[in-house]
Parts: C-alpha cells; sequence; structure tokens
C-alpha cells in the first residue's frame, strides 16, 4: 500500500487493508469470468478476448491515475516500488508461466480465483503450482545463478525508450485501443459472426477511449504541482509579499534563544558548507533547494513551534519562507537581517563610548550576556541540533 505506509497506514493495518483489496481484486476477477478456464485461453484460439482487454484498460486506467495524482502532488512517484528486472529469469519464467497458462487455462491469479468459487480444475491447477513451488525451492541451488541473472535494476519502458513519461502515456493507450479494435475483428472472424453496436453507444465508446489521451495530454502541457509552486515563488516579488510575514529583529531572536528555544524551529537555509563555518546557535540546517522535498514537509506542517527562516541572501530568505507557507507553513518567521549581521552584533559587541544614551548601553550589556548564554546553548547543542534525518524509501512489494 505504498506510499500510504508508514504516513497513514501503520505497517500492521496495512496487511488488513491488502486483505481487503485483495477479496475486492478477486470479486472483480470472477465478475469478468476469469474463473472460467475457457474463457482465458479464448485468448489463444482467438475466439475471446476479454482478457487481453480487461487487462490493458485496468493498465490504462491505472497509468493515467498515476500521472494525474503525480501531477498534483497527491502521489510521490519516488516512493512507488518498481520491480527489478532480471531478463534472462524473466524470460524463461515467462516462457513456462505461458506454456502453463496455454495448458491449464489459468495464470495463477485467476486459478485462485476458480478455486474459490469451486472449479474442479482449478483445484489440480492450484495442486500443480504448489508442487513448482516446492521444485523451485528444492532446486533454486541449481536455478540460483539463472535466477539472478541480468538484473538491470528497476526500469520503467518510458526510461528505456528514452521518452517522457507522458508520451509514453499516450502510446500505450494508442496501442490499446488499436488493439482493441483490431481483437474485435479477429473474434468476428473466428466466432463467425459480427456483433453490431448502436450508434449511440459507438459514441460513448469513442468519447471514453479519447478521455486519457485528453487527460494525460493536459498533464504534459501544463506544469505539475512543483513546477507551479516553485514558479510561483520565483515570480514572487519580495516588495510586495514582505508584509504578508512577521519578523523577527537579532534581540528579539537572542532573547527568544536564550529564554523559549523550545518554542522556534530556527531554519538556516543557507549552503550546508556556510552552515558549517558560522550559524546561529539552535538553528538546523535545510538548504534553499530542499525545502520543498518531502521529508520536510512535516517540519513545515507542524503547529507547535514557530518556523523561523534565517539566511545572508534575504531575497532567498523571503523566497522560503513564501514557499514553507505554500507547503503548509501557516505562519513562518524572518529574521530581518543576514546571519553575518547576527553574529557580528551579538558576539562582537562593540562598547558605546562618550555620551550614550541608558538604552544603547542596556542593548550593549544585553549582547554581552547574549554571547555568553548563546556560546553555551551553541556548544550544548552542537552534535543535536540536526533533527533525524528522514529518508523516503520505496517500499518493497509488488507482483514478484
Amino acid at each position: 500500500m505504498a506510499p500510504l505506509v508508514p504516513e497513514i497506514l501503520s505497517s500492521e493495518f496495512n496487511l488488513v487493508v491488502a486483505f481487503i483489496v485483495g477479496i475486492a481484486f478477486g470479486f472483480a476477477l470472477e465478475q469478468a469470468g476469469f474463473s472460467s478456464s475457457r474463457k482465458l485461453v479464448g485468448l489463444f484460439y482467438g475466439y475471446d478476448f476479454t482478457v487481453l482487454k480487461v487487462f490493458f484498460t485496468a493498465g490504462v486506467t491505472a497509468m493515467v491515475g498515476v500521472l494525474l495524482f503525480a501531477h498534483l502532488g497527491l502521489l510521490d512517484l519516488n516512493v512507488i516500488y518498481i520491480n527489478p528486472t532480471f531478463l534472462w529469469s524473466a524470460l524463461v519464467g515467462g516462457a513456462i508461466m505461458g506454456v502453463g497458462f496455454i495448458l491449464g487455462g489459468f495464470c495463477p491469479g485467476t486459478s485462485l480465483c476458480a478455486l474459490a468459487v469451486g472449479r474442479i480444475d482449478a483445484f489440480a491447477f492450484v495442486g500443480g503450482s504448489i508442487l513448482g513451488i516446492l521444485a523451485f525451492t528444492e532446486g533454486y541451488p541449481m536455478l540460483e545463478t539463472l535466477f539472478n541473472s541480468t538484473n538491470m535494476g528497476p526500469l520503467t519502458m518510458n526510461d528505456m525508450l528514452g521518452i517522457s513519461p507522458e508520451f509514453f502515456g499516450i502510446l500505450l493507450t494508442i496501442i490499446a485501443l488499436l488493439a482493441f479494435y483490431l481483437t474485435s475483428k479477429i473474434e468476428d472472424k473466428v466466432n463467425g459472426k459480427t456483433i453490431e453496436i448502436p450508434r449511440d453507444r459507438k459514441i460513448k465508446y469513442s468519447l471514453t477511449a479519447v478521455l486519457p489521451i485528453v487527460i494525460i495530454t493536459l498533464i504534459w502541457m501544463t506544469p505539475d504541482k512543483k513546477e507551479y509552486t516553485l514558479s510561483k515563488m520565483d515570480s514572487a516579488q519580495i516588495s510586495e509579499v514582505s508584509n504578508n510575514f512577521d519578523t523577527m529583529t537579532i534581540d528579539k531572536l537572542a532573547f527568544e534563544i536564550m529564554n523559549n528555544v523550545h518554542e522556534f524551529n530556527i531554519i538556516d537555509i543557507r549552503d550546508t558548507t556556510a552552515y558549517k563555518e558560522a550559524s546561529i546557535p539552535a538553528a538546523i540546517n535545510v538548504p534553499f533547494e530542499n525545502l520543498y522535498n518531502r521529508e520536510w514537509r512535516s517540519m513545515l506542517k507542524q503547529p507547535y513551534k514557530t518556523n523561523v527562516f534565517i539566511g545572508d541572501d534575504m531575497d532567498k530568505v523571503y523566497k522560503a519562507a513564501f514557499l514553507a507557507r505554500e507547503l503548509g507553513d501557516t505562519d513562518p518567521v524572518i529574521l530581518e537581517s543576514p546571519v553575518v549581521e547576527f553574529r557580528e552584533v551579538i558576539f562582537n559587541a562593540v562598547e558605546p563610548i562618550g555620551d550614550v544614551s541608558k538604552t544603547d548601553l542596556t542593548r550593549y550589556k544585553f549582547h554581552i550576556e547574549a554571547a555568553e548564554r548563546l556560546t553555551e546553548i551553541e556548544e550544548r547543542l552542537k552534535n543535536s541540533l540536526q533533527p533525524p534525518k528522514k529518508e523516503i524509501k520505496r517500499v518493497q512489494g509488488g507482483c514478484t
């Protein structure tokens, strides 16, 4: 159920959901007639191409859904598991499965579906499958070399062809439509009869056939959620948006770090090299280029701490706050001065001389105290500033 696990579903509840989805899948297979070996092997004899049509329809529907959800920012394609390709073992295994499909009339999934509705031939097929699994397990040492040969990693067809996912989606949809048309003609010829389709139904079929191509074309031609958000951030005029954010002075931030550091995430958006050279005590480093990454979303969205954005390039700092707000941070705050100025004011305070006001003298004493306290905090938190790194991994799974 990736990518819902573990963000939305726990690993344990994932099994319950998988069980329910499995039942629904089996019900759909049975309703489509896939518990009948006669219907399934009709694909090979040319009198019934329902299998091809159902699986092509399912593939195109899933493909359009994945592309659309990814385009809208609802699905992260980087966490979807893709089975690695072991070329030779896949070819040999596919040939064995194809022969078994023709001889037995079932594939592994449909045989269990037929077994569930009590078909006698399915019992024999499943029994043979179990014997095959046992034989493979016992013979694995002899087959291991072939099984693991030609590992090409997680490949996708569009990567292999060097084209965009959207272009491949349109090609696959057109291929599916051609396959539907040609296999219908073959069915008519083999069965010796022509199925007449009423005109109004032809119109509905045509519109349904065009819909995936229209959706994929729109996905291809329009910017996705990330591109739109980053473009919106880039085009934002700082002079126009700066009044929309709360700001914090150097003295205010120093005071809050000294007394209420647990209420703030101080986010240094500079590159890691600049951060390591010198930053503000208690600050964590999230380089500007990484701020959109998924692992930082929970920190930006959390309601318990105030996110304070700091940096040396104030244009970038405002853009970071703008992006954070787009990603769910309801009230980002900006340090109104660069990091280098903060450090200069606090850690290199210059004693006022001559006829100075009481305010200037008080401020100088505060800077001296702040430098001492912040140095202590900096030393204490030196090894524990960055939050635990949250790695985004592909969840293992899929039909292997």
